[in-house]
């Protein structure tokens, strides 16, 4: 077995290689002067079961492109399986046609890297499951509510806890989690009216003297996480905290929720986390690392990965 890391995440790629003792295979990623990108393999990878880590977070067309041509030079070197190991999948919020004239361009990146040649995905949390449709190659989406879970019982309490999703798409999620720890479930309704901007509407359920979870996939901008816990506090919850995958945090994510009343938002190293975030006092990290190194190793060995979804 190989493992090859991109220029994404090499924090966690490190961790997921001290996780299962072997080193990163010598790869130079580099660009050239008007910023083509060039891959070298710098050790022989013939017959071997290679995995590429790469999240295809900021800036996303560039890691993209890393991806699929790390995936073209392992396979021109005759690598025997390559999975490209994506815990963040970019682009997967376009995975239907919001409108007339749209694309659906998580469709149109699982098509490139399965004709850049790779064999298997393995991804977390996809923001919509039916992503992994959009493959005809195995696809092993991961989910990082088990890791959440045990950092959620080792910090609090859990007979005044409330779960809840800040939109009604997450809900499903949401219930997932509030099952796994026995609590009991809200929902924020919002309208959206332009993409990047949300308007909280009203709490469904009872929050009043509890603590509540906000659960999502993704934290972009952070409005709809900042509303949710100002409309949840104002419901009477005594304190708000969230458990979101990817921290993409883009624009000025991080100084609005610094500013807000979340305490603390929980995010996963899916993505590599800027200075800011690592600086921020309510913003925390949580490892995801030993998680994919458990399924990269028991994929490596032909065993099952289920349990590791519980």
């Amino acid at each position: 077995m190989k493992l090859v890391a991109g220029n994404s995440n090499r924090q966690l790629a490190e961790a997921i290689a001290n996780y299962l003792n072997i080193p990163l295979s010598k790869c130079v990623v580099r660009r050239f002067a008007d910023m083509e990108i060039f891959v070298e393999v710098q050790e022989n990878v013939r017959g071997e079961d290679v995995f590429v880590v790469q999240s295809t977070s900021f800036p996303a067309n560039d890691h993209l492109m890393e991806l699929l041509i790390l995936i073209d030079a392992l396979r021109r070197a005759s690598a025997r399986r390559v999975t490209a190991v994506m815990p963040y999948f970019g682009y997967a919020r376009q995975d239907r046609k919001p409108g007339p004239r749209t694309p659906i361009s998580a469709k149109l990146v699982a098509n490139m890297v399965e004709r850049a040649g790779a064999d298997r995905v393995l991804t977390l949390d996809l923001h919509a499951g039916q992503i992994q449709g959009f493959f005809d190659i195995p696809t092993d989406n991961l989910f990082a509510a088990p890791a959440m879970v045990r950092d959620i019982r080792e910090r609090y309490e859990l007979n005044d806890l409330v779960v809840v999703s800040p939109d009604v798409g997450g809900v499903v999620r949401a219930r997932g989690l509030a099952k796994r720890i026995g609590a009991q479930l809200a929902i924020v309704d919002k309208r959206r009216d332009r993409p990047g901007e949300s308007e909280v509407m009203n709490v469904i359920g009872e929050v009043s003297g509890s603590r509540c979870i906000l659960v999502d996939d993704i934290v972009d901008s952070g409005g709809t996480l900042c509303n949710a816990a100002e409309a949840l506090l104002e419901q009477g919850a005594t304190g708000v905290m969230s458990y979101i995958t990817h921290g993409v945090l883009s624009g000025g994510a991080v100084a609005r929720i610094t500013a807000s009343q979340l305490d603390p938002l929980v995010i996963t190293d899916s993505i590599l986390p800027t200075e800011a975030v690592r600086v921020a006092s309510n913003i925390q990290v949580l490892s995801i690392s030993s998680l994919i190194a458990e399924a990269i190793k028991r994929t490596a060995g032909e065993e099952s990965v289920s349990s590791l979804f519980h």
